[in-house]
């Protein structure tokens, strides 16, 4: 029995696996040990409460989370863990490595991600290797829901938002500015706050200020986290997370103009990281 998990920095998707079948599917809040102490991912996994029952029986637990990217990181999550999970083995690595997974063919391709927060890889079946680093919401994120979050309440408290969308906002949230400020630098999970947000522009998403805010935040995506690989223009790049399928409309043709030839884009990949790991310790024995 294995236990397998994909979380951003909002949700985290869980899939119990026996004998290569789905036994259990279940969503918690998000894990990220750059925000959440170990405390506070093991109440987290102990809140996946269908799971609960086969705690003692998982034997394996492969845990792609945002945050990752380090081992000291890692190891939070980890200890976390085996606080809830004891007596299995735990493979801890960035969420990344699971779109590299769940998107590979076969062959050598890019793997972004496009949710709360943005990153890229290139994976060549063995190693996963990236050329611009991930920087989280205040230094980078560009593309991810953050980022565009940070962009709508910016425009909206300079008043720079058309009057149409200025109103529409005031209306649906009623926020002050000691309230978003509060919220941003004061509470814990900014990241996730701003991106909250995103429920807005995909609402007013044919609006053509968020049009051109759309594009220009995968523009800048693509520049920093796409074309840097040399084999950008020769082989697929695949993207995962919600902002790249809800915009995949945008996406592609920004995508097309720099020449990157676009592969799978799919909104949650945790059903496919399953496959990946059914096929390896399944298949294999």
């Amino acid at each position: 029995m294995i236990l397998i998990g994909i979380s951003g920095s909002t949700k985290c998707d869980w899939r119990l696996v026996e004998d290569a079948k789905i036994l259990k599917q279940v969503s918690t809040d998000g894990i990220n040990p750059f925000f959440h102490s170990e405390e506070k991912i093991a109440e987290t996994i102990k809140s996946a409460g269908e799971l609960a029952s086969h705690f003692d029986d998982i034997e394996v637990v492969f845990i792609y989370s945002a945050g990752c990217g380090s081992k000291s990181l890692q190891s939070i999550v980890k200890r976390a863990l085996s606080k809830v999970i004891p007596k299995a083995h735990h493979y801890v690595n960035h969420d990344i490595v699971a779109s590299a997974l769940a998107t590979y063919e076969g062959v050598p391709n890019i793997s972004c991600i496009l949710g709360t927060g943005s990153n890229s890889c290139y994976f060549d079946g063995d190693i996963v290797r990236q050329e611009t680093p991930a920087l989280d919401y205040i230094l980078g994120d560009q593309g991810g829901g953050s980022y565009y979050g940070k962009k709508l309440l910016n425009a909206y408290l300079y008043k720079k938002l058309p009057a149409n969308l200025h109103d529409a906002f005031s209306e649906k949230y009623s926020l002050t500015k000691d309230e978003i400020l509060e919220n941003v630098y004061m509470k814990p999970y900014a990241n996730v706050y701003l991106a909250s947000f995103m429920k807005f522009i995909e609402e007013y998403k044919e609006d053509e200020y968020f049009q051109s805010m759309l594009h220009e935040g995968m523009s800048e995506f693509m520049d920093l986290y796409v074309t840097p690989f040399s084999k950008h223009q020769t082989i697929k790049t695949h993207f995962t997370g919600a902002i790249s399928y809800i915009f995949q409309n945008i996406l592609k043709p920004v995508a097309e103009e720099k020449g990157i030839l676009v592969g799978k884009i799919i909104k949650e990949p945790i059903n496919d990281l399953v496959q990946y790991h059914i096929k390896k310790h399944y298949q294999k024995s």
